[in-house]
């Protein structure tokens, strides 16, 4: 089977918009794959399959597709190659996205262990995966260990080359962290750091970049600095809607700064804020 003309033509899907016709063509993608007997095109079918489904929470169907193919895997003796800890951490994610953390954690785990048999420390496999553990474990209330894992990904993170983007959005999920542990000041310098990155102009990522903003407003109004903290949610506002203009997002901004006016003794500001998250809100129903 021929898999760049595959890679293309789903490509192409995607860049088209041309969601409609994704499901159908992998569908027989992978009974083309299967009569031919190539596994390693069913194994990748499938978790182009995984992600996609995913990505349409499609979960069942993104079921069907991890447990089939970590079954053929098996069958064909891969359960400690690099290829196994890849579909297991496609299917992971997948869990998580659909609430069932307990499988998700397992196959997080497996996955692990397989790269600690394989992977130097250092290697960049481990962070993606450190930083998904720790998007897990947050769900689950193990702030902690989500910590934990947060820092292990940035440890690797600020080795690699040109990665100051990468860098920056794991400073910024590590501080939300700490302010879920109420370790603010923490979390103030990590998002101030990661602004520094975001700004530095080594590949900014818009929408973490006005994450971060956010985080920073959040850390001055937790240490009572609400000028401050209404500059830079007013900040978050703008750098949103100059990308994706008034969404969801915005609204809750929005409404973000009217609570810090509130604060700030500013009646008329908050009425204004809340009267646009309200107009945002009800154009988005």
């Amino acid at each position: 089977m021929n898999m760049e003309q595959f890679f293309q033509t789903l490509d192409s899907y995607f860049d088209e918009q041309k969601l409609d016709q994704i499901d159908p063509f992998l569908v027989s993608s992978l009974e083309q794959a299967k009569e031919e007997q190539d596994y390693g095109a069913y194994i990748s079918i499938c978790n182009e399959m995984i992600g996609f489904y995913r990505s349409i929470s499609a979960f069942e169907k993104a079921y069907v597709a991890a447990e089939d193919v970590l079954l053929l895997m098996e069958e064909l003796h891969m359960e400690q190659t690099e290829h196994f800890a890849t579909t297991l951490l496609n299917a992971a994610t997948a869990y998580r996205a659909a609430g069932d953390y307990t499988t998700a954690l397992r196959y997080y785990r497996q996955a692990l262990q397989i790269y600690d048999g394989l992977l130097d420390p250092r290697d960049y496999r481990y962070a993606s995966l450190y930083n998904n553990m720790s998007i897990l474990l947050e769900k689950m209330e193990e702030n902690e260990d989500a910590i934990e894992y947060a820092n292990r990904a940035l440890a690797i993170i600020e080795t690699l080359p040109d990665s100051g983007a990468q860098t920056a959005t794991t400073m910024t999920n590590l501080a939300l962290l700490y302010f879920k542990v109420n370790r603010t000041e923490q979390a103030k310098e990590l998002l101030e750091r990661a602004l520094a990155l975001f700004e530095s102009g080594d590949g900014p990522v818009n929408e973490h970049y006005s994450g971060a903003l956010a985080g920073v407003a959040e850390a001055w109004y937790r240490m009572g600095d609400y000028a401050k903290s209404l500059s830079y949610y007013e900040k978050a506002l703008a750098e949103v809607k100059s990308h994706y203009g008034e969404n969801m997002s915005y609204a809750v901004l929005c409404e973000n700064c009217a609570a810090v006016c509130e604060k700030l003794s500013d009646g008329a500001k908050r009425a204004a804020y809340l009267d646009k998250a309200a107009a945002v809100r009800a154009a988005l129903a």
